[in-house]
């Protein structure tokens, strides 16, 4: 591609600037070679869920080697706790709260969002995914002919073997892995064990609960192998090295208080980048990410300057220092969010949160603390089981952490309480940090456009759900038997 292509090309991408060629090209303009993009995210996977990061039953070679070579960052979240809101605000770049229905899981992306890989496209690379992209929802309603990730193929050799080999690709890797349902019992007849499991104290201590996150493990497993498939077949062809390959996932594993949830089991997500060609690797950076970091570093490496409607940052400064620990002094937080989920209310609208995390603290929003919040959750055993035992004696305060209604506020200290169990909100100890972090998440919210902080947040509610119901007879089974008892 000459100048005169590559400046037509970009000038043709919705949303995408026109530069001077100096900047739009960038490491590119100077005579390197433009970087490979893999992009691989897993489906519901909370970040502690790798070998890497120490947990001692799932395997998780292919994530492991990613993060040994190159940089592994402890502090990755999600812009939202659920597969289309995550994944609409990776490929846009943007905060969920600014994607309208993309908001919302089974809504839809409006093509008046630009998405990385239709920029790359433009800029003359080959884009393409496999199994899961964008969704769910529907992308014909958002005005899209085709999936945001690109055009489907259906697997990588298959993608790889329709780019030439002087045309840098993008390629996204959603893995249906490891979202439910499971087949029950097949994480036990692998060989795993009941008692090894890191059991987190917010679920029920239980053979049944037990099990289930050894289905999950071995989902983990499978999306690690194929990984590590892909892997093997760039360094095969000697493409590898100048591949950036980045490996997270789109929101938290799927139990109770997890997904869905802004705890950092439900929006805290593994990520691993690896790029020899120009990121020194055996980093580990603490530097808070948010996931919508992914598309301006995409562009960024690429030689393109971000739409100025990305709220997201390029993470190549961070990638490109060498530095290890906290590394940009204005990644010191994040925030994160969550609208309408299921569709299991009556009447059906959503649960709307927004939260701030620190080093230190993670502070929610709940703006309908009347609603309950804990339906907005894959069925499974482990649902099931602490369903059933939410009246027994060990089981009730479980039930009430998940399934019951909260405050408007909570406030948690993540040195003291990794598992942010233990509210603090009200407390006067703490009414500093509170009105503090209260202010940093209002202005943050107000400056990015969030309808909630303009007076205009219901809207969410009233954006179509593109799927089935789900969920409706236990929610109605739930507030027979409350109401019952009052």
């Amino acid at each position: 591609m000459n100048r005169r292509q590559f400046l037509r090309c970009a000038a043709g991408s919705a949303g995408a600037a026109v530069l001077p060629l100096g900047n739009a090209l960038g490491a590119a303009g100077q005579g390197a070679e433009r970087p490979n993009i893999l992009f691989a995210i897993s489906d519901d996977q909370s970040w502690c869920h790798t070998s890497f990061a120490g947990d001692p039953v799932v395997k998780t070679p292919a994530f492991d080697r990613v993060a040994r070579e190159g940089v592994y960052f402890p502090n990755a979240f999600c812009s939202s706790p659920s597969c289309t809101p995550s994944r609409g605000a990776v490929l846009t770049g943007q905060d969920f709260w600014r994607l309208e229905s993309g908001a919302c899981l089974y809504g839809t992306l409006g093509a008046k969002f630009p998405v990385y890989p239709d920029l790359l496209e433009a800029a003359g690379y080959a884009v393409g995914f496999m199994r899961k992209g964008w969704g769910p929802g529907n992308v014909e309603a958002g005005g899209r002919k085709r999936n945001p990730a690109g055009n489907r193929f259906r697997n990588f050799g298959q993608f790889l073997k329709r780019v030439p080999r002087d045309k840098p690709f993008c390629f996204w890797f959603g893995s249906t892995d490891p979202h439910r349902g499971y087949v029950e019992g097949s994480g036990l007849k692998s060989g795993k064990k009941l008692e090894d499991v890191p059991l987190p104290p917010f679920l029920a201590d239980a053979p049944e609960v037990r099990s289930d996150i050894l289905d999950y493990y071995l989902e983990i497993e499978r999306f690690d192998r194929q990984l590590g498939q892909m892997l093997a077949l760039l360094e095969k062809r000697g493409r590898l090295d100048n591949t950036i390959v980045v490996i997270t996932s789109d929101n938290g594993m799927p139990f109770p208080r997890c997904k869905t949830s802004l705890y950092d089991y439900g929006v805290r997500m593994p990520l691993a980048i690896r790029w020899p060609a120009r990121a020194k690797g055996g980093r580990v950076v603490q530097d808070f990410v948010d996931l919508t970091d992914m598309a301006p570093t995409f562009l960024d490496a690429g030689g393109l300057k971000p739409p100025v409607e990305m709220t997201g940052r390029s993470l190549v400064p961070v990638l490109t220092s060498g530095k290890a620990g906290r590394v940009d002094p204005l990644r010191d937080k994040v925030v994160v969010g969550r609208e309408r989920h299921g569709w299991n209310r009556d009447p059906h609208v959503g649960y709307p949160m927004r939260a701030i995390r620190t080093h230190r603290y993670l502070y929610i929003r709940n703006f309908h603390p009347e609603r309950r919040p804990g339906f907005d959750i894959d069925g499974g055993p482990t649902r099931s089981y602490m369903f059933a035992h939410r009246d027994d004696p060990k089981g009730r305060h479980l039930h009430q952490l998940w399934f019951e209604r909260r405050p408007a506020e909570e406030l948690y200290d993540c040195e003291k309480d990794r598992f942010q169990i233990r509210n603090l909100a009200g407390q006067p100890q703490y009414a500093a940090v509170q009105k503090k972090l209260a202010a940093q998440l209002e202005a943050h919210l107000k400056k990015s456009g969030d309808p909630r902080m303009l007076g205009k947040g219901d809207v969410f509610d009233t954006y179509r759900y593109h799927g089935r119901a789900s969920g409706m007879r236990l929610f109605k089974q739930f507030h027979k038997q409350e109401s019952q008892k009052r």
